[in-house]
């Protein structure tokens, strides 16, 4: 698959958060990530579904990718899914049946995701991934953005990754978390095409230099 940069708007100047989406994505950058926090199965909060519909409302086209960090999560789904949502990524551990939440969102008309924190375990996608299109696997505990990365988790990247390529499902690998210049390939190399980068990108001086130098990376 395409290698797909996804920056963070977790890390974004929200006083123009029209002008900062458009900044990433004409500085080369492929997908939005939108990380939503309710201050319940994650200790911050963030972001709701009016933030971006109002994205999709600035005349942002490109995909976005919403990964959910709330409990309980299905009532959001489809509030998300009328936003305007590309992927939506669920937790196991924020509902009763993945299976079923992960069919609602497919129900809906959206690319259905799980993630995997840095302590969930990979037999967790034992007989879901006829429901899911994308797999996340957390390089830092969900919650905050600007953490340091958790080289253990190019192990799991590894593991999802062979588990993939046994399978049938053409499913997309993402990893999120202290993603930045000098560890993406890294993360390439283990398995993962879409990667998360908040403070590496919005964090930095020149979007168009830091994304090229990550692209730079990926293609080395």
């Amino acid at each position: 698959m395409e290698d797909l940069i996804a920056p963070s708007i977790l890390s974004a100047n929200f006083a123009r958060l029209g002008e900062e989406v458009d900044a990433v994505l004409n500085a080369g950058a492929d997908v939005i990530h939108f990380d939503v926090m309710d201050n319940h199965y994650v200790p911050n909060l963030t972001i709701g579904p009016i933030v971006l519909k109002a994205l999709r409302d600035h005349g942002v086209v490109s995909p976005v990718d919403v990964h959910l960090m709330v409990e309980p999560v299905d009532r959001l789904i489809s509030d998300f899914a009328e936003a305007g949502a590309t992927y939506i990524s669920i937790h196991p551990e924020t509902t009763d049946d993945p299976y079923t939440s992960l069919g609602l969102i497919r129900a809906a008309g959206i690319k259905a995701g799980l993630v995997l924190n840095p302590d969930t375990p990979v037999t967790v996608l034992d007989n879901l991934l006829d429901q899911i299109d994308l797999i996340l696997v957390m390089s830092v505990n969900p919650g905050f953005g600007g953490q340091t990365f958790l080289p253990a988790s190019l192990d799991k990247v590894r593991a999802v990754r062979a588990r993939l390529d046994d399978s049938v499902r053409n499913v997309r690998l993402e990893i999120d978390g202290g993603i930045k210049i000098d560890n993406i390939r890294a993360a390439k190399d283990a398995g993962a095409d879409m990667f998360v980068a908040g403070s590496a990108i919005f964090g930095s001086t020149n979007y168009v230099k830091t994304i090229s130098a990550m692209r730079t990376a990926l293609n080395a």
